[in-house]
């Protein structure tokens, strides 16, 4: 299981991380858009990403080798639980919470799932999914 939680910024690009090339002297509340959308176009290619933006933000992450994710968390005190563990299928899916204290609990992958894209802008709101 992978877990992250800690605050201002986080960045992981599955096995090929590409921080070389940021240039974090650089990175500024006007740049790091720039940073996100670069990150997520080159998610087919170099696996999956995580960017959490914020304080106290946790992504407690259980995956298959097939699956390709794209996580943002924009804002303070967010969670985000997934878990496709217990399956080979092949899954690409994008999360990005915009607000404080949103929770998503995501459990399972199927073909309904695959290719979902969710999208939580607010604060204080819980999506529980589960897919058989």
């Amino acid at each position: 299981m992978l877990k992250l939680g800690w605050g201002a910024f986080t960045l992981f690009a599955g096995l090929f991380v590409q921080a070389q090339q940021v240039d974090w002297d650089k990175l500024n509340s006007s740049t790091v858009l720039d940073l996100m959308a670069r990150q997520q176009t080159e998610q087919g290619l170099y696996g999956s990403s995580v960017l959490q933006i914020g304080d106290n933000n946790s992504a407690e992450l259980s995956l298959n080798a097939k699956t390709n994710i794209a996580i943002q968390q924009l804002g303070d005190f967010n969670t985000l639980f997934f878990i496709n563990s217990f399956t080979n299928q092949e899954t690409k899916t994008a999360v990005t919470a915009q607000g404080n204290n949103n929770i998503i609990d995501i459990t399972g992958s199927n073909s309904i799932s695959d290719g979902m894209q969710i999208s939580v802008k607010g604060d204080n709101k819980t999506i529980f999914m589960r897919n058989y």
